[in-house]
């Protein structure tokens, strides 16, 4: 027994989580968070567990702190990315595992993610479709995948799973981007993976959440939306203004077609619309060579 001990102690899982920093925002989650920690106790070695009280209404971060984690406090309720942001910053060790706090993800699965930092800098875990909550929202996480992979050039299964684990240096070097709202999975995975960064998606399996979710499918779903075009634009303009550019000078070249063969002239629409498919190609190469010149200089 005690040479097994020795030999999990020794082996370079435990290093990892001994460098490692597990980071939980909760808000009002005093019904699951005092087990979460517990659990996460039991499965590894960490360098600590901290616990990021969003403002919230009940015992979440008494419940945390008696549980053994270290709790740091919002005065009042700031949103999820800002929760992570804190923990981000306030966190210790050479890498950070980012779990929800309301029982979804199993405290097993961490220290598998944890486990391959050695070869990658940021470790997904992608929940099968099975795991999410309703058919509806499957098809709103489905239609994100698809976009975030045409415009990442990657398949990625599952952009908006809050259980990951990264180099915290890595992390801090996006944290401006990152924004207040449930939308920190979506921005971190798009960033590493446009920056050039190793990620890597390992599959997990998801239990329902405890207590109500927090994201409403409609308003949160539009604001991934445009968080996704965003970060896009931020790495790689071109992948959003080409398309549209192509679009708009088909749409402009066949109606000029047609009104020549039916009309023997070039309507002013079409000329329109071939100049904007011009202009926008020309802003989405401005926009390449500043996103290159802008991580060039970073790099320097």
């Amino acid at each position: 027994m005690e040479e097994a001990r020795a030999q999990l102690l020794d082996s370079p899982v435990t290093h990892l989580s001994s460098s490692t920093s597990v980071v939980v925002p909760a808000f009002n989650e005093g019904g699951s968070i005092g087990a979460l920690v517990k659990e996460l106790r039991a499965v590894g070695e960490w360098r600590e567990i901290l616990v990021v009280d969003d403002g919230s209404q009940d015992e979440t971060g008494e419940r945390a702190r008696i549980a053994g984690a270290r709790v740091v406090r919002h005065p009042y309720n700031k949103g999820n990315g800002a929760a992570v942001k804190t923990g981000i910053r306030q966190a210790t060790g050479m890498f950070v595992l980012i779990i929800d706090a309301d029982g979804q993800h199993q405290p097993a699965d961490a220290l598998r993610l944890v486990g391959l930092l050695d070869s990658y800098d940021l470790v997904v875990g992608a929940r099968s479709p099975e795991s999410q909550a309703s058919l509806f929202r499957r098809v709103g996480n489905g239609v994100l995948n698809w976009t975030a992979s045409y415009l990442t050039e990657r398949t990625i299964p599952d952009l908006t799973s809050g259980f990951r684990a990264a180099r915290r240096s890595c992390l801090v070097e996006f944290l401006h981007l990152l924004p207040n709202g449930f939308s920190t999975p979506t921005t971190t995975t798009l960033a590493f993976l446009k920056a050039g960064y190793n990620v890597r998606f390992e599959p997990i399996d998801a239990a329902r959440r405890q207590g109500a979710s927090k994201i409403q499918l409609g308003s949160d779903g539009v604001g991934f939306l445009l968080i996704l075009l965003k970060v896009i634009t931020v790495f790689s303009p071109l992948r959003i203004f080409l398309p549209i550019s192509v679009a708009a000078f088909g749409v402009g070249a066949a109606y000029a077609v047609w009104t020549i063969a039916t009309q023997s002239h070039v309507t002013n629409s079409s000329v329109l619309l071939i100049v904007l498919s011009v202009i926008i190609f020309l802003v989405g190469l401005v926009s390449e060579q500043i996103s290159s010149l802008r991580f060039e200089g970073k790099r320097d």
